[in-house]
């Protein structure tokens, strides 16, 4: 663990600074768009447009790398990140933020994709799984550490967008001044989403679900919380909530997962997420309530996407497994850009308890897809047979994905070995 953090501190820094920015500007807009008068679909439609941003530049991004290298395109994106921050509280209006979270969601991928080679560069073998842990910690303390920079400033003001916007500026001078600037890079073609489905139609549909409650968690839950009246020290602490439980419970979770059928914790997980987020709409507006059903979405969905990749690969020939990551990405995306419209319309409808109905709907959902799916097939996971779960976040990009997988190879190569 020390070695990748002498090796890898300064990319890990920059990371968890990125994170800093992008968990503040998720959140500060949910608020001040309550404060400018948004509706709540306009709000879903501005949400949306991150993962629109995200998915194209999963794609897309690679090429530019290969074309005009890591460090072009990593100064290129962080300073389109830090202008749009800048811009969203000159141009108040919902067709300009919508456009600049499409191109702040398709900046951040490809700075994660630049970040993540680099990473995954300066690893090793051994040390691979080790990488991947501390960037998921970085990534996850840097959303938890921003809800607690807003609550001491002013959602109305322009100077909490300057924060993040100085932030992502900074975090590329530890990077670019302690990074090799041409790491290897290369990207495998993801698996047709036809054989995806028909390797494992639990995963194919639990990926896709768990993008939209990602969604729900990352773009909308600012936006909950200003309808339901929540002060924005409450609405920071409910967001912390989410991902500090799923910091938490992700690796006693992994642990879990290697050494039992992998689909009855999904079922397991799924079912708590649902229960947690009825509870929160049952208790009218209870405030400890809201945040014990957000810390039970949180660290019940999150730790449910890396189980879900290690419950694919269980269905998997070995050479398919790297191609697969492309492809369950591509599904995830889906769900996560879908995800804020349908919620936005049942917030519209229902009330800010729409909120917690739709993270319920799709958790119970998948529960209830879970139990049908062992009915029609036996699991091919074998309890203590490999340490094949890999953390990683419901966010990942495609170069994430591939070093997950590639943990998951090694573990499972060492296995058989000993």
């Amino acid at each position: 663990m020390f070695q990748v953090l002498g090796s890898s501190w300064a990319l890990l820094l920059g990371i968890f600074m990125l994170m800093i920015g992008n968990g503040l500007q998720g959140t500060l807009l949910g608020l001040r768009g309550d404060l400018e008068g948004f509706s709540t679909l306009e709000m879903s439609v501005v949400m949306s447009g991150y993962f629109v941003g995200f998915l194209g530049a999963s794609r897309l991004a690679p090429e530019m790398i290969r074309r005009v290298g890591h460090v072009r395109v990593f100064a290129a994106l962080g300073s389109t990140i830090s202008a749009v921050l800048i811009l969203y509280p000159a141009l108040t209006e919902p067709w300009a933020w919508t456009i600049g979270r499409i191109v702040i969601g398709f900046c951040f991928c490809g700075v994660y994709i630049t970040a993540e080679s680099w990473l995954n560069d300066a690893a090793s073998n051994e040390n691979r799984g080790k990488a991947l842990s501390l960037y998921l910690i970085a990534q996850m303390a840097g959303i938890i550490l921003a809800q607690y920079i807003l609550v001491l400033s002013d959602v109305s003001g322009f100077i909490i967008f300057i924060i993040p916007s100085v932030l992502v500026s900074m975090a590329f001078a530890p990077i670019l001044l302690s990074i090799r600037p041409t790491p290897a890079f290369a990207s495998t073609k993801p698996l047709s989403i036809r054989k995806l489905i028909t390797a494992s139609p639990l995963a194919a549909m639990g990926t896709f679900i768990l993008g939209g409650v990602f969604s729900a968690q990352f773009g909308m839950s600012a936006v909950y919380g200003t309808k339901q009246g929540l002060s924005v020290g409450q609405i920071s602490l409910m967001v912390s909530a989410v991902y500090t439980a799923a910091l938490i419970l992700q690796y006693p979770i992994g642990w879990i997962s290697d050494r039992m059928d992998r689909r009855i914790l999904i079922i397991a997980l799924s079912g708590i997420g649902g229960v947690g987020a009825l509870a929160a709409f049952a208790g009218g507006g209870n405030y400890w309530l809201i945040i014990i059903g957000a810390a039970m979405v949180g660290g019940t969905s999150n730790p449910l996407y890396a189980l879900v990749i290690a419950y694919t690969n269980d269905y998997l020939d070995r050479e398919d497994m790297a191609a697969a990551s492309g492809g369950l990405l591509f599904i995830n995306g889906l769900g996560a850009i879908t995800g804020p419209l349908i919620l936005g319309w049942m917030m519209d409808t229902i009330g800010p308890g729409g909120f917690w109905i739709f993270i319920a709907v799709l958790m119970i959902f998948l529960t209830a897809y879970g139990l049908y799916r062992m009915t029609r097939r036996r699991s091919r996971s074998i309890p203590g047979d490999s340490v094949a779960y890999s953390p990683i976040s419901a966010s990942a990009t495609p170069v994430a994905a591939e070093v997950a997988q590639e943990v998951y190879l090694d573990a499972e190569a060492e296995a058989h070995n000993s």
